[in-house]
């Protein structure tokens, strides 16, 4: 173990200046999520979304999980290309754990995007939104805990697949329904009874709902522990799949 997390976090060194480096993509990568919540939010603002919680507590929420969702879903391209480049062989000849090889990259990811996420909500904040700070923690946490999963699995497949044209289909064609039916735009329950009932069995769903209880400070309704135990079941097995996985295709 102590071999594993030492080398988890010196491939996790090794990513995260790499992705300092990388100013165009960084600076996008910030960017894109904020013009979301500048141009879309507002939109919302003074619709009827249900709940009592506000607006911006019902908006935030469901762009952070969106966050999330996309950007661990598509971080496998990266890898992709670094087994084209030759990078993933050299690699192989090291004595790093194969386990670290994924983790460290993982870490990486769950840091950019905390710092995403904070950042999104620090403007939320100017735009109006009122969120308790611990509700604003937990959410935190469900958004690091998905993007554990979410990238884990990501990774795994990009190990699978040949070209990043190859992959990309794959990963719209999972997360574009997933997107739709978690009531990551709008609650679902303002939606017709059949696709409310659809959106329960989709994972997502119950993280969103999680994430906008702890916003709007309703820490007693159970949505927040549902999803901590659906978050964390996510978690375990998507973790115990890629690392399988990771390993099998010789990383």
């Amino acid at each position: 173990m102590p071999h594993v997390v030492s080398d988890t976090a010196l491939i996790f060194g090794r990513y995260a200046r790499q992705t300092l480096r990388s100013k165009p993509a960084l600076i996008f990568g910030m960017v894109q999520p904020l013009l979301f919540l500048v141009f879309f939010g507002p939109l919302l603002t003074d619709l009827p979304l249900g709940g009592r919680a506000g607006s911006w507590q019902t908006i935030v929420p469901g762009i952070l999980v969106q966050l999330g969702l996309f950007s661990a879903s598509f971080t496998g391209i990266g890898l992709i290309l670094e087994r084209r480049t030759g990078v993933i062989e050299r690699m192989r000849v090291t004595p790093v754990s194969r386990l670290a090889l994924l983790m460290g990259r993982v870490l990486k990811d769950v840091v950019l995007l905390l710092v995403q996420s904070l950042l999104l909500v620090c403007v939320a904040v100017v735009l109006g939104l009122r969120a308790p700070v611990l509700g604003v923690a937990i959410g935190f946490v469900f958004v690091g805990v998905l993007t554990i999963s979410l990238a884990s699995l990501s990774y795994a497949l990009a190990m699978r697949v040949a070209s990043p044209q190859g992959f990309a289909p794959v990963i719209n064609s999972i997360t574009m329904p997933a997107m739709l039916l978690s009531g990551i735009l709008l609650p679902m329950s303002l939606g017709p009874r059949w696709l409310d009932i659809a959106s329960h069995f989709v994972p997502f769903r119950y993280l969103v709902d999680g994430v906008r209880a702890a916003f709007a400070g309703e820490y007693g309704d159970g949505k927040i522990a549902l999803a901590s135990l659906v978050a964390s079941a996510l978690a375990v097995v998507a973790v115990t799949l890629g690392a399988r996985l990771f390993r099998q295709a010789g990383a």
